[in-house]
């Protein structure tokens, strides 16, 4: 294999350009010529491609967000748009692929090898931490570093006022940010999309309550931002009427997004080591006549799994994760009488 081509696709997350060095470095030292497009697979389509070099990232390992860009496009796994952006492969000589993205992006890197057989190889960049396949995908521990930082300075001006924060951070569909910065934060609980078919809210409002009740002067909840049944509105109002009959009447809550700050930012040390070891395993990948599969990181080594299956998420794992750290105390709040 003499050239690949690589792209970042769907959301940003931090470690993206770690990942870049780690497949341009390792693809020099096997006289491998690296091409780059740009914008994701928008570029591919529209033949923004050229060539990566060294010079091209040095400097780029503290850098968050992608340098070669990033955008999504949904419509690339329609035929036309699969066929067009192999043209213009084919037109360069391009004999594989490494995609840096999410679900859609490496779905999107799947239905290119279904439709034409070019070699693909994925590596999992999400700050969502949604894929089957990798116990942690590039940019996540970023993110949660990102979340802590943040949440830590929302509860100084908590405790200040005696206030209840609810926090809502990224993920999705995934509750893992959530339930992971829940825990590390110290937080009351995580509402998390998950287990959202079964939130008893009674039991909520009265697992707040008797959190207070415990002499706690101000409280954090985290929730999610696929954790839908109820909006912030109206999780308010549950919450007001269930404290205000309880003698809390005049509890402030208060609600805050984090928002795309959770994206941006340096790369943790972890991201850094992560990215380096993904991008080099994935020309590896490709050397050694892989053709579909993602590189991951299970158990501390680096894995592959096909790309076909990186869609099925981790529900389980994250529900396991839930029932673990903190579900015993909702559990407890289910049986507690609601006036007591």
């Amino acid at each position: 294999m003499k050239k690949i081509l690589v792209l970042t696709s769907g959301g940003d997350a931090p470690g993206m350009n770690t990942a870049l060095r780690g497949i341009i470095r390792e693809a020099s030292f096997n006289d491998i010529h690296v091409y780059a497009a740009y914008d994701g697979y928008k570029g591919l389509v529209e033949g923004n491609i050229l060539p990566l070099t060294n010079q091209d990232i040095a400097g780029t390992l503290q850098l968050g967000g992608t340098i070669l860009g990033t955008a999504r496009f949904p419509r690339f796994k329609e035929k036309p748009y699969l066929m067009k952006a192999y043209q213009n492969l084919q037109h360069r000589d391009i004999e594989g692929m490494i995609v840096i993205g999410g679900n859609g992006s490496l779905a999107g890197a799947h239905a290119l090898h279904e439709e034409t057989g070019i070699p693909v190889v994925g590596i999992p960049g999400s700050i969502d931490n949604d894929l089957h396949g990798t116990d942690m995908c590039l940019g996540v521990d970023t993110a949660l570093n990102t979340i802590v930082y943040n949440v830590d300075k929302i509860r100084d001006t908590a405790s200040s006022h005696g206030r209840l924060f609810v926090i809502e951070v990224m993920g999705r569909d995934c509750g893992y940010l959530a339930l992971v910065s829940g825990i590390s934060c110290g937080a009351v609980t995580a509402l998390i999309p998950e287990n959202q078919d079964t939130f008893d809210k009674t039991a909520f409002c009265n697992l707040i309550y008797k959190a207070f009740r415990r002499s706690k002067k101000h409280a954090i909840v985290i929730k999610a931002e696929g954790f839908t049944p109820f909006s912030d509105e109206e999780l308010g109002q549950e919450l007001s009427e269930y404290l205000g009959e309880r003698g809390y009447e005049h509890l402030d809550i208060r609600f805050t997004k984090l928002g795309h700050i959770q994206r941006g930012g340096s790369p943790s040390a972890f991201d850094r080591v992560l990215g380096s070891k993904l991008g080099i395993h994935a020309v590896r990948q490709l050397m050694a006549g892989a053709k579909d599969v993602m590189v991951g990181l299970v158990r501390n080594e680096i894995t592959t799994c096909p790309l076909a299956d990186v869609g099925k998420g981790k529900r389980e794992r994250i529900l396991s994760l839930y029932q673990e750290y903190m579900a015993q105390e909702f559990l407890m709040a289910k049986k507690l009488t609601p006036g007591s």
